[in-house]
């Protein structure tokens, strides 16, 4: 990798199939030429023609609504909010779409989503070694060691013949000593058994500098030259040896390949929270990151793990700018796995989702605080790629990758200040103001109200509903959630509970990011996370959602006096406001896990058809929750920390 210096100053773009300098070992001094690229700007105009169109449609739907008795200035402004915030919804809506339609008419739907891509058969023998790379940071190592364990165990099973191919190595940034001397002793133990035959390899750091990203870049630099390949795992992930077979493989198979991402789908649990939040979004994502594909081709996103990366381009580009001082969005970059993939493509490499479901999972967080925590870090890093945007030598793909990371997050404070807007304009009458001009032009606009409302609403639920499309289109694929009824159930329930939660999300977002913007955040904390269920109590709930809960009873109690005919609109996201710490409470509470276990609601293929990967991943007892450190010091282990700490 680069010094210091070079670290600061990003390096010098080059064109595709050149390299700018000696190559790194491993790295090709002329990479083939790209191959279909005339077919992929003919579908990235159709895709951004259908997103213009829908753009348009819906804004000028929305004017036509407020039209009656002429734009006010409030109105005019939600008029601008409103277009603002359609695109991201409009882009999740055709990736959807054309997700399903590819999966639906294609037999081999991989053969239209990545055209000359080379697919080897996952028995090819692997040539180069490969790194299995899982860094660490105050987990609880008997956890960690498990899913480890897990990943390699099952390696061994698919690579019969070359699995001395594969080594793995636990890169520790733990700062707790208690932990990290149990860690050391657990890695040590798996290291010397027989079946790790001198493939598992632990290493800790003495600092933590760069965090992940810089744990990262340290094992490329010193442990990392001997490797083409690396395989990127978080402390949750586990991989099935097939599905780790098959990134490398296609990698090796494909010289212009630098990062292949894998889907990750949430693995089997009791939390009512984590259960239901990650069914909804396992059947969204199938067919949505197919339609992403297809139009993205070489040019997708990375996140950060469950991934295999080609070794020398990336030690060789990925070393990350310094975004320079500054309180809100200098210093370290905290989201890097994005910024990783436009450095490589900015390079001429090529960085590609596979959208294949199968083999790669994740454990997500198991209450709406710990959500929130993650969620809020994760909000924190992507509006750094503001100062971003202007980076040397960023491709059109690139540039918009990064900007679609701000939009996500964007996206809520464009929404809230419409809500915000229109309920000011009910409040005033405003919508009224078309009365003189008679009842049919009034009539009217309150029908295109009506339908456009509706047609929101089912824009942003088609991720979910097309991912419940695709399963019930494939007689195979019900019977592994249990057969139609079950999957329709749990499904709903998921979409349900997405409608109440993403107000509450919003608020969340909005908060932060003006406390970002006053300056007033000290900056997203490294900690590891907490993996086990656990009870949110009311009064810790209530705590950190007042500002949820006061806007939803405010919300409810002005409408039934000022405007009553307008609650039934509004319920969705008065309800999800009003009820936010009571519906937190309930879904950290392990019965209603366990009677949605039963049910069979909400439950993912791996909870009905054991996948060995699994089962010893979660073997075990549950262990009490790891304390959260920063810079050396450490909370007791087993203290609980504040059930919405760094929540804004």
């Amino acid at each position: 990798m680069a010094d210091a210096a070079s670290a600061a100053r990003p390096d010098t773009p080059v064109s595709p199939g050149e390299r700018d300098g000696p190559a790194d070992p491993g790295e090709p001094a002329v990479l083939p030429a790209p191959s279909g690229a005339g077919l992929l700007r003919r579908r990235r105009r159709v895709f951004a023609g259908l997103v213009l169109g829908s753009v348009v449609a819906l804004s000028v739907g929305m004017a036509g609504v407020l039209r009656p008795g002429g734009w006010t200035v409030i109105e005019i402004a939600m008029i601008a909010l409103f277009a603002a915030n359609t695109p991201w919804i409009v882009i999740g809506f055709w990736n959807a779409v054309i997700g399903l339609v590819l999966l639906a008419r294609r037999r081999d739907a991989l053969a239209a989503i990545l055209p000359g891509v080379a697919r080897p058969d996952p028995a090819t023998p692997i040539r180069g070694r490969t790194a299995i790379v899982m860094p660490i940071h105050n987990e609880d190592p008997a956890r960690a060691l498990r899913h480890a364990r897990a990943t390699l165990d099952s390696l061994d099973r698919a690579s019969p013949h070359d699995g001395d191919r594969f080594t793995f190595f636990l890169l520790s940034d733990t700062t707790d000593p208690a932990i990290a001397a149990e860690e050391e002793a657990a890695a040590r133990a798996w290291a010397a058994s027989p079946d790790a035959r001198g493939r598992v390899h632990y290493r800790r750091r003495a600092e933590n500098t760069g965090l992940k990203a810089g744990n990262l870049r340290d094992f490329c630099v010193e442990e990392g030259r001997g490797f083409a390949t690396m395989v990127v795992l978080d402390a949750d992930s586990v991989m099935t040896g097939r599905a780790i077979r098959r990134l490398v493989a296609t990698l090796e198979a494909n010289p212009r390949l630098a990062i292949l991402q894998a889907l990750v789908v949430g693995m089997p649990t009791t939390s009512p929270f984590a259960r239901l939040s990650q069914f909804g979004m396992r059947h969204g994502m199938r067919p949505y990151a197919t339609g992403a594909a297809w139009w993205q081709g070489p040019a997708g996103p990375y996140w950060g793990h469950n991934a295999a990366i080609r070794l020398a381009p990336f030690r060789r580009h990925c070393d990350l700018p310094e975004l320079g001082p500054g309180r809100r969005l200098g210093g370290r970059i905290l989201s890097h796995d994005q910024v990783e993939a436009v450095m490589l493509q900015r390079a001429g490499w090529e960085t590609r989702v596979l959208p294949v479901e199968d083999g790669s999972y994740e454990e997500n967080p198991p209450t709406l605080p710990d959500h929130l925590k993650r969620d809020l870090r994760w909000c924190h890093g992507n509006m750094q790629y503001l100062k971003l945007l202007r980076l040397p030598g960023l491709t059109a793909m690139g540039w918009l990758q990064l900007a679609l990371a701000i939009a996500m997050y964007l996206a809520s404070p464009l929404w809230l200040g419409f809500l915000v807007l229109a309920f000011a304009q009910v409040l005033s009458g405003g919508f009224a103001g078309g009365a003189a001009g008679g009842g049919i032009a009034l009539w009217g606009a309150a029908s295109l109200g009506i339908g456009l409302f509706a047609t929101m609403i089912g824009v942003s639920l088609t991720p979910p509903l097309c991912g419940l499309a695709d399963v019930l289109l494939r007689p195979s694929a019900r019977r592994t959630y249990g057969g139609a009824g079950r999957l329709i159930a749990g499904g709903g329930l998921a979409i349900g509970f997405s409608m109440l939660l993403a107000p509450v999300l919003a608020l969340a977002h909005c908060l932060f990011l003006a406390r970002l913007a006053l300056a007033r955040h000290g900056g997203a904390r490294w900690e590891a996370q907490r993996r086990d269920g656990h009870v949110v109590g009311l009064a810790a709930a209530f705590a950190g959602l007042w500002p949820q809960t006061l806007a939803g009873l405010a919300g409810t109690a002005i409408l039934a006096l000022a405007a009553p005919s307008i609650l039934p609109w509004a319920a969705p996201v008065l309800a999800g406001l009003t009820l936010a710490a009571p519906l937190t409470w309930a879904t950290s509470l392990p019965a209603v896990g366990r009677a949605l276990a039963r049910a069979g609601l909400a439950a993912p293929p791996e909870e009905i058809r054991d996948v060995p990967e699994i089962l010893a991943a979660q073997a075990g007892p549950a262990t009490a929750p790891r304390a959260a450190t920063t810079g050396g010091s450490a909370r007791p282990a087993g203290e609980p920390r504040p059930a919405f700490e760094e929540a804004g």
